[in-house]
This record gives C-alpha cells, sequence and structure tokens, in this order.
C-alpha cells in the first residue's frame, strides 16, 4: 500500500492541440479508495494511464510514497491495473493466467501456488481455476482479471471501468464485493467510471472531471451535499437535483427566491445578506429528497401547492413530477404516496438546503443555511451559456 500524490499534472498530444488534462492536483492516503468520475471524453482514463505509466505527462509530477515516479517504465512502478475488457489470455486456464505475471517475476512454484490458492479463496473462484476464460461469465471474467492483479501484491490497484460490461443486477452484486474486498485488503485503489452511483458508494473520496479539469475534489457526502457548480451538482445525484431558473428579489429585509407553480406562489426566504443578488438570474437547485410532502403541522417551513404532472412509484420510494417555474421539478416522496396526473399536492421546501449558482456562469453562490463550496478557479469558464 502507498500514498499517491498527482502535482500540477498535465497531458497534452502535440504543439497546438488543447490540453487533455489541465492541472490536475490530487492526493490520497495509504489504503484509500478513490473514485475518478465524469462524462465519456473528460481525460478520467487519461489521468488513469499516465499513472500507470502506460502514457507519458506533458508536466508536473505524480509521486508514490513522496516518490517521483513520472519517468519510470509501467513495470517499474509497482502498479496493478485491471481493464474494461478485462485481457485475460485465452487460451490459458483461470490458474495461469492469475499466476502469469508471478511467472514473469521468476518466482518459485510454491510460492505461486500459494499467491493462487490465496488469491482465488479470496475471490471465491476456486472451482473455476481449471477453465478457460470462454468457459466462464462476466462477472467471473471480471473476478479472474482481479485476481490476475491481486495475486501481485502492488502498491497500488487501479481500474479502469470494470464494471462497465455487466448486467444492471451483476454491476450492483459486483459493486458490493469490491467494497467488501478493499475493507478487507487495505488496498490503496484508484477507480476510473462513469457511473455516479459507483462513485457514491464506493470512493473515500471523489474527483468530479469534466475536459481535463478537477471539478471537485472530496468525500463523497460532501460532494453530494456541496458541489462547486452547476456541473457537479447536476452530474452527481440519482434522480438529479431540480435546477429552477428564478430573480431574487428583497422584501422587509429579507432576500426571497419566488416559485411559481401556477396555482400558488412561494416565497422561500434566503437568510442571505448581500446586496448585489437583487434583481440576479439564479438557479435554486434543490435535490428531490429535500422537497416534501407537508403533513399539516404548523413546522414554519415555506409550501406551495402544485398540480402532480406524473408520478411514477419506484417501490422504495414515489418520484412526483410537478411545474414550478415553468420547470419540471422532480420529488422524492413516500411510497404510500401515489397521487393521480391532475391531483395537488402541497409542498414543503427547507430554505436551509437549497444551493443557488449563477444564471450566467454556473458558479455557486453562498447558501442559505450550507457554506459555499470550494471550486476551481477554471471552473466559471466551463460554463458560460448553460
Amino acid at each position: 500500500m502507498a500514498t499517491l500524490e498527482l502535482r500540477n499534472v498535465n497531458k497534452t498530444y502535440g504543439p497546438g492541440l488543447p490540453d487533455t488534462l489541465k492541472n490536475i492536483e490530487l492526493k490520497i492516503d495509504d489504503g484509500e479508495f478513490l473514485i475518478l468520475v465524469g462524462p465519456s471524453g473528460c481525460g478520467k482514463s487519461t489521468l488513469m494511464n499516465c499513472i500507470a505509466g502506460l502514457e507519458t505527462i506533458s508536466g508536473g509530477a505524480i509521486l508514490v510514497d513522496d516518490a517521483d515516479i513520472s519517468g519510470m517504465s509501467p513495470k517499474d512502478r509497482d502498479i496493478a491495473m485491471v481493464f474494461q475488457s478485462y485481457a485475460l489470455y485465452p487460451t490459458m486456464s483461470v490458474r495461469d493466467n492469475i499466476a502469469f505475471g508471478l511467472k514473469i517475476r521468476k518466482m518459485p512454484t510454491a510460492e505461486i501456488d500459494e499467491e493462487v490458492a490465496r488469491v482465488s479463496r479470496l475471490l471465491q473462484i476456486e472451482h473455476l481455476l481449471s477453465r478457460k476464460p470462454g468457459q466462464l461469465s462476466g462477472g467471473q471474467q471480471q473476478r479472474v482479471a482481479m485476481g490476475r492483479a491481486l495475486a501481485r501484491r502492488p502498491k497500488i490497484y487501479l481500474f479502469d471501468e470494470p464494471l462497465s460490461n455487466l448486467d444492471a443486477k451483476l454491476r450492483v452484486e459486483m459493486r458490493t464485493e469490491m467494497k467488501l474486498m478493499h475493507q478487507r485488503l487495505k488496498t490503496t485503489t484508484v477507480y476510473v467510471t462513469h457511473d455516479q452511483i459507483e462513485a457514491m458508494t464506493l470512493g473515500d473520496k471523489v474527483a468530479v472531471m469534466k475536459d481535463g479539469i478537477i471539478q471537485q475534489f472530496g468525500s463523497p457526502k460532501d460532494i453530494y451535499n456541496n458541489p462547486a457548480n452547476l456541473f457537479v451538482a447536476s452530474f452527481i445525484g440519482s434522480p438529479p437535483m431540480n435546477f429552477i431558473p428564478l430573480r431574487l428579489q428583497r422584501k422587509d429585509g429579507r432576500l426571497l427566491a419566488l416559485l411559481d407553480s401556477g396555482q400558488a406562489r412561494c416565497e422561500l426566504p434566503l437568510g442571505m445578506q448581500d446586496a448585489g443578488l437583487e434583481d440576479r438570474e439564479v438557479i435554486l437547485g434543490v435535490r428531490p429528497e429535500q422537497i416534501i410532502l407537508a403533513n399539516g403541522e404548523a413546522n414554519g417551513l415555506p409550501t406551495i401547492r402544485a398540480e402532480v404532472q406524473v408520478a411514477e412509484p419506484t417501490g422504495p420510494d414515489t418520484l412526483v413530477f410537478v411545474n414550478l417555474n415553468d420547470t419540471k421539478v422532480c420529488c422524492r416522496l413516500a411510497p404510500d404516496v401515489a397521487p393521480g396526473a391532475g391531483e395537488t399536492l402541497t409542498l414543503q421546501f427547507d430554505p436551509a438546503k437549497v444551493l443557488l449558482f449563477d444564471a450566467k456562469t454556473g458558479e455557486r453562490l453562498g447558501g442559505a443555511g450550507v457554506a459555499k463550496a470550494a471550486s476551481h478557479a477554471d471552473n466559471v469558464a466551463q460554463f458560460k451559456g448553460r
């Protein structure tokens, strides 16, 4: 196990071409699980390849245990990587696939057999050791690919979207298996995915990427509750955060966000003192689970009556869609709530849980009851025109 640090890492593929990676700064401690998450083409796999040594960086440094490995060849970095395609040798048995790297390193046969037995027990593939990859399911092949990496006992493990080829049910099962494995081994791990559910459930730390830039780096909880900008807020969360355009107003010394359902209006007090926000166009962000059904108690929270457009029972909850400020808004309500289309509900908002974003730049503004999230200096340019 080891610490991993990236200092101002840049990557470009030639003069005149835009940077694929831009000033990447990351640090994870010994035994932590880092998730690199973002849409296709954001640079996360390129960054993974740079860590592994499969791509050379154009600037900056990559350090393992405070030692610069930027100029080392992949075989000298003591890093194991599991690819999306698994990359198993089709003519070899499972046993030989797992043992291949150990044989290349000329380990004694007895030690190789002991390591293969250890890994196969850990991954519960002992009964598959004599089979060929073509005789295995996708989940079994994924376990073998992991076993080949685990058998090397490297300092750092890299996983490049290892679950993307599996069906939805198997992905959930393997996600749990990977988390249990990490809890047992305490291995320093970097995991690339475009699936924000994997990012939220697996990682100790999450780095959200867009266009080669780290938009936000932190714990899953912090990124979910305190997104740095519109992109992070929209990418993390399922169903995604609601974004409601509006213009802020001041009344009786209070800054208000005005919501209109077509049936009623609601004045949402924000508790902010910044006079520069008056009459400013903003985007109000609120998670679906933070819009609750009023139960008739006088709890002081602002309420608004709204007509149900669509209701979608999912089993554990019911997703109800209403229209606020001419925008479709999703509310995640209890599973026993089953309104029909056209029915009117009274909904409540907690002003302390809403977020505000600048409508032009996408930059996070100081929120009511929530500290402003730190954002990258280059973030503002990423959201112009949204």
